[in-house]
């Protein structure tokens, strides 16, 4: 068995780190470069970065920034946002990324998935899903352009067929969660756990450790977080070793 994964997370928006609720009302939260140093020291497994605004503003990611968030890392690094074509991935990949997180564009067009698994490998590729809440209340839908679009796209189905079509893991945040520091949504982590046949990070919600073994219990193979690392409310270490008391294999 695997161990669980502790990942902190980095929206960057202008050289920023920024983080809001539900993808709106960012706020500054400090230099990703002084920010990812300080998480690897801590004992993160694992960074996860976001160009939060390069696909709404239609560009590619800020490569400069990954440059120096990597200069920083010896552990794995994962950047999205702004991936439109296999190319802006190999970018990415040169840039100092391990993997690369896909949304929009692999909405757009699945076969992104296909092109990029298949030049760099499934474990490079990771489908970033932003789920949302259906309005009957059924199901979720999945959420694109950084919160901007919903579309009636079932969340669940998406990420069965992005897993078929060579993703390697999925990025699962519930946008209703997001930022609100209600714990993730549960009930999305376990049906989408139990659907696909690739490790699921749970994202969206977090602000205790008992979020962050909820999460675990419902399936997911990651948890990640933001703003409780921002703030200083708490550390990865701390957080791994509440996990580790409550039963939990986590990397030493």
């Amino acid at each position: 068995m695997l161990a669980a994964r502790i990942i902190p997370c980095l929206d960057v928006r202008d050289g920023r780190v920024v983080k809001g609720v539900r993808f709106h009302g960012l706020r500054d939260a400090g230099d990703p470069i002084a920010l990812a140093a300080e998480y690897e020291a801590q004992g993160a497994d694992e960074l996860i970065l976001l160009d939060v605004s390069a696909t709404p503003e239609g560009r590619r990611t800020a490569r400069e920034t990954v440059a120096a968030v990597r200069a920083q890392l010896s552990i794995p690094l994962c950047v999205g946002g702004g991936v439109r074509e296999a190319d802006d991935a190999q970018a990415l990949l040169v840039a100092g990324a391990d993997k690369v997180g896909i949304n929009t564009a692999a909405v757009r067009r699945p076969e992104l998935l296909t092109e990029i698994s298949e030049r760099f490998g499934r474990q490079c590729t990771v489908i970033a899903i932003d789920a949302a809440r259906n309005a009957a209340d059924t199901g979720w839908e999945v959420v694109i352009l950084s919160g901007k679009e919903r579309l009636e796209l079932d969340a669940v189905g998406w990420a069965c067929r992005a897993a078929e079509l060579g993703a390697g893991e999925i990025l699962l945040t519930s946008w209703d969660r997001d930022g609100t520091r209600i714990g993730y949504d549960l009930d999305l982590l376990r049906t989408v756990s139990a659907a696909v046949n690739v490790p699921v990070i749970a994202s969206g919600g977090a602000s205790t450790p008992e979020h962050l073994l909820a999460g675990l219990q419902a399936g997911a193979s990651a948890v990640l977080a933001a703003s409780i690392f921002h703030f200083g409310e708490t550390t990865v270490g701390s957080l791994r070793e509440y996990l580790a008391r409550h039963g939990v294999e986590v990397r030493r």
